[in-house]
């Protein structure tokens, strides 16, 4: 608190109606402003969840990073992606379901996942709206851990399938309870409560914190997460268990009706309070002292405290990689210290169409994924990379001087545009480093210091020396540079090629006003392609249904 009073030099109130408001408040302001005296769950933002949009005709399910309320289901937060991907995997073996595109969808044809038994085929209506349904619903029962009530319902689908002699149906419903049952098997029976519940248990090293959270769904063991915490360092249990609590149930999309702890959080029952009207039902917040639910608790104690010393020993190992490569790249570009923060950026365009820039950024030598930007080029035309480059950083670092003037220091807008570089790296050579070192200087940021790097020889670009650095290929410092380099590429080329893909995909009726997608449909299937439409007269036009009005402004547009 001593630390916290000496920094802060001004306060900002906000009144809210009630002690919940001013929590869910609280918690926004945490997530939003990610101040360094409040706990917070590192990244949250990445976590996965998987989405059932059961309100569509034909759902396609599929992964997102989002929570809409749109009347879809959400299951997650899941931290491993690919634990995730893999239950999905095995789940479509059993319970076939669609997650092609929108687009794929509407040419209505099967593909490759129909005839490998991943898929109905919707598309081409091989099943009925109700089947496909039901098997989403069982779906969204395994996904919730109720696998007792999916084994009972396909164990219902069996019976009724062999009283009327459909033996081929039957086996089916046969093989698939089987395969649940066998996954059910899996899972460890931990308590004789059929109530759903969590258990949450912590282990820490110093300043760092690990927290393990387990989901125990009708009796049984099904997942469990784990979760490290940023400013946790000097909190008590109360306040720790306080923040994971607020920042986890915030965006999960399950509140069970117990949670187990291993102490007593601050302000229980406000939190109790919050996580009711999120559950809409009561929560109960239990720390057991003895027995077989404080067992639990101990066992996962022992799980977050191995994975904290795994943590550990991984920042060690990247530790002990990274540090010799700064420092031999501070040596390389007599920096005055290694740099803790490095940004790169690149242009990507063919011939000025589609232009877009990147910005990657690695801290610690290591990649910073979540401090990414993309740029798209709005007021440069034509292919002029040395113009495109100044636009782009024109704009990062316009938002740095933003950031840098704005009086009331918390609010600082995104992290990434705040936060200054120690080291610029171009992506080109001596023209592409001179037309950075313009915009540094007009910002007044003259003093970071920046260089240009060579697409293909081993060449760096100072701005006080006419011939460049040359490194070795194999030196530490230059093996850094190409990292950063190529992923600044790799991130330009991506996001480049989705733009094209985008492009591609759109068409010059689609800014036609009165122009709907049914109608362009129509459209193409009479006159067989765009310039089909173009050859087509106004009265070609309106006898293909199109009204006079929106025919005339449609062959002024598309001419």
């Amino acid at each position: 608190m001593a630390e916290l009073l000496r920094k802060v030099w001004d306060f900002e109130f906000v009144r809210t109606a009630n002690e919940v408001e001013a929590l869910v408040l609280e918690n926004d302001f945490i997530k939003h402003y990610k101040p360094r005296f409040n706990i917070r769950l590192k990244d949250d933002k990445n976590y996965l969840y998987l989405k059932l949009p059961v309100t569509e005709e034909f759902p396609r399910v599929h992964y997102t990073r989002r929570i809409a309320k749109d009347g879809a289901l959400y299951f997650g937060p899941y931290t491993s992606a690919q634990s995730l991907r893999t239950t999905v995997k095995s789940l479509r073996q059993l319970l076939p379901f669609r997650t092609c595109s929108d687009d794929i969808f509407r040419q209505g044809k099967v593909c490759l996942d129909f005839h490998i038994r991943r898929c109905p085929g919707p598309c081409e209506g091989r099943v009925s709206r109700d089947d496909y349904h039901a098997t989403l619903r069982q779906v969204a029962m395994f996904m919730e851990g109720r696998s007792d009530v999916l084994t009972r319902d396909l164990r219902d689908r069996m019976a009724a399938a062999a009283s009327v002699l459909d033996f081929e149906n039957a086996a089916r419903y046969r093989d698939k309870l089987m395969a649940i049952e066998k996954i059910a098997d899996r899972q460890k029976v931990l308590t004789h409560s059929r109530d759903d519940q969590d258990l949450v248990a912590y282990a820490r090293d110093g300043k760092d914190v690990y927290v393990e959270i387990a989901y125990i769904r009708q009796g049984k063991m099904i997942g469990h997460d784990g979760h490290a915490l940023e400013g946790a360092g000097e909190a008590t249990e109360g306040e720790l268990l306080r923040g994971f609590v607020l920042q986890y149930y915030a965006s999960a999309t399950h509140v069970p009706r117990t949670i187990l702890l291993p102490g007593t959080l601050e302000e229980p029952q406000l939190v109790q309070d919050w996580l009711g009207s999120k559950r809409g039902g009561p929560v109960a917040l239990e720390v057991p002292r003895r027995g077989r639910k404080r067992g639990l608790i101990d066992q996962l104690t022992d799980t977050a405290t191995e994975n904290l010393k795994q943590q550990r020993i991984e920042a060690d190992y990247d530790r002990s990689r990274t540090e010799p490569m700064l420092t031999a790249l501070a040596e390389a570009l007599e920096l005055n210290e290694p740099p803790h923060r490095i940004e790169c950026y690149d242009i990507s365009n063919i011939q000025g169409d589609s232009a877009v820039g990147s910005m990657v950024v690695f801290e610690e030598g290591r990649p910073k994924n979540e401090h990414y930007r993309h740029f798209r080029i709005k007021f440069t035309p034509g292919p002029n990379d040395f113009a495109m480059l100044q636009e782009v950083l024109r704009r990062r670092f316009d938002r740095l001087e933003t950031a840098l003037r704005r009086e009331d220091a918390a609010d600082v807008g995104d992290r990434s545009f705040s936060s200054r570089p120690d080291l610029v790296l171009i992506d080109g050579g001596r023209g592409q480093l001179s037309a950075g070192l313009e915009v540094l200087e007009d910002q007044g940021f003259a003093d970071i210091p920046t260089f240009g790097l060579a697409k293909q020889r081993e060449e760096v670009f100072a701005p006080d020396r006419a011939d460049p650095i040359i490194l070795e290929h194999n030196a530490p410092a230059m093996f850094l540079l190409q990292r950063v380099r190529d992923e600044a590429h790799r991130f330009a080329i991506t996001h480049h090629r989705k733009v094209r893909s985008r492009k591609a995909l759109t068409s010059p009726l689609d800014s036609v006003e009165g122009i709907g997608p049914a109608r362009k449909k129509a459209l193409l299937r009479t006159f067989g392609s765009l310039q089909g439409i173009r050859d087509a007269s106004v009265e070609d036009l309106q006898a293909a249904g199109v009204p006079e009005r929106v025919a005339l402004r449609l062959k002024e547009l598309i001419v």
